[in-house]
């Protein structure tokens, strides 16, 4: 299957791993819970200027709600429904959620949402970051915070920075003039 452009937006971990399971390389963002952060909004929002964005959350209380928050900051969201029948978990004291659903639920529920992506970014692995001197540098820490701020993907450590330059496809010039900016900088505000 070809890649889906767009990244998912889901509640948790175990929710991207049912989707990793089911449609190989797929990118998403979890919620992390009902307490939606400024921060993992901004992180959405971005996405959808990047990728777009597909809102997929459990069919239940928690999710309609996380569901209408994000609807809310990012209302070109695209969104996909999973039915409460195809998300009922096989234990009976486990709640509704997308982890719990057949590989065709899944995909029926994204296939009319989704596109395949068709770019030709390469992925960034780790001899980029280092290379770029974002990790094993006495400063690789303030580079990062430097240029996760000038490319608006936040702060994180070294591995899910990595992620975060791919899942946005951040073009090379891009991040070289902002590793550059921090190069030329004197002070480095992280604001």
């Amino acid at each position: 299957m070809k890649k889906i452009k767009e990244i998912i937006v889901v509640e948790g971990k175990s929710d991207t791993n049912r989707l990793k399971d089911c449609l190989g390389d797929v990118d998403t963002i979890e919620t992390t819970g009902s307490a939606l952060s400024e921060e993992t909004i901004k992180q959405i929002k971005i996405a959808q200027e990047k990728r777009g964005v597909i809102i997929f959350t459990d069919p239940d209380f928690n999710g309609n709600r996380l569901r209408t928050i994000i609807q809310k900051a990012v209302p070109d969201a695209k969104q996909a429904f999973l039915p409460r029948a195809k998300a009922v978990p096989k234990k009976s004291d486990g709640s509704l959620g997308i982890e719990h659903a057949k590989d065709e639920d899944i995909k029926q529920a994204l296939a009319a949402v989704y596109t395949h992506a068709e770019t030709d970014f390469q992925a960034y692995d780790h001899a980029d970051m280092v290379n770029l001197g974002l990790v094993g540098k006495p400063d690789s820490h303030q580079r990062r915070l430097f240029v996760g701020s000038e490319l608006k993907i936040g702060y994180t450590n070294a591995k899910q920075f990595l992620n975060r330059l791919n899942m946005f496809q951040v073009a090379p010039d891009i991040l070289v003039a902002a590793v550059k900016n921090f190069d030329e900088g004197s002070t480095h505000d992280t604001k």
